[in-house]
């Protein structure tokens, strides 16, 4: 029996091995992974048929420069020096023929110039000879310099490219006192601004 006994207990350790090596192993979990986001597809243009040639990109829009280089500030100033002052009759504001003419050199040329630059002005300078009282030759040279600024306009030039300024008898050319010189003073004079405004 002693042989029948260790049968049996082999019998029941094989049994017990095969079934703790069969039974199922409880194997810790982690949860699972958070699901990945979404891949966004990125859209790519589709690829241009080979008779079409690719966009180009949009070439930058240029701008007017508002205030002119050098070399078109140069040739301003040539214009300007061309078109002599016009000249006025003593206690009149009206341009004569000869000043008129004055006016009207070069300043069609001098029009299409300030066309492309808005922003810069001119100045006309109205003057008188220095006779009458101070209140009376300002107003005189004003008048006078408005009356260049509205033929000027009628030209081309853009009233707001042209400041008017009245120097009355304050800025002679002339310091004698006979009617040559005072003919040389009632005058209207054009010149650039220093700068831009």
């Amino acid at each position: 029996m002693k042989h029948a006994q260790k049968r049996t207990l082999i019998a029941i350790a094989a049994v017990s091995l095969l079934t703790a090596a069969c039974a199922k192993k409880k194997v810790q979990t982690a949860a699972p992974p958070a699901p990945a986001p979404p891949a966004v597809a990125t859209a790519r243009p589709a690829p241009a048929p080979e008779h079409m040639a690719a966009p180009q990109p949009a070439a930058p829009v240029a701008q007017t420069p508002r205030y002119p280089n050098a070399a078109t500030r140069a040739r301003i100033d040539e214009l300007l020096a061309k078109i002599e002052d016009a000249y006025f009759d003593y206690n009149k504001a009206s341009l004569r023929p000869d000043a008129l003419k004055a006016l009207q050199a070069d300043s069609a040329e001098l029009r299409d110039i300030l066309k492309d630059y808005p922003t810069y002005k001119l100045t006309i300078q109205g003057h008188c000879d220095e006779r009458g009282s101070e209140e009376y030759n300002m107003a005189l040279g004003d008048k006078r310099a408005e009356s260049a600024k509205d033929y000027l306009v009628q030209v081309g030039i853009p009233a707001e490219q042209l400041n008017v300024i009245s120097y009355g008898k304050d800025k002679p050319v002339c310091d004698e006192h006979d009617e040559a010189c005072w003919q040389r003073n009632r005058r209207v004079h054009i010149v650039a601004l220093a700068e831009a405004q």
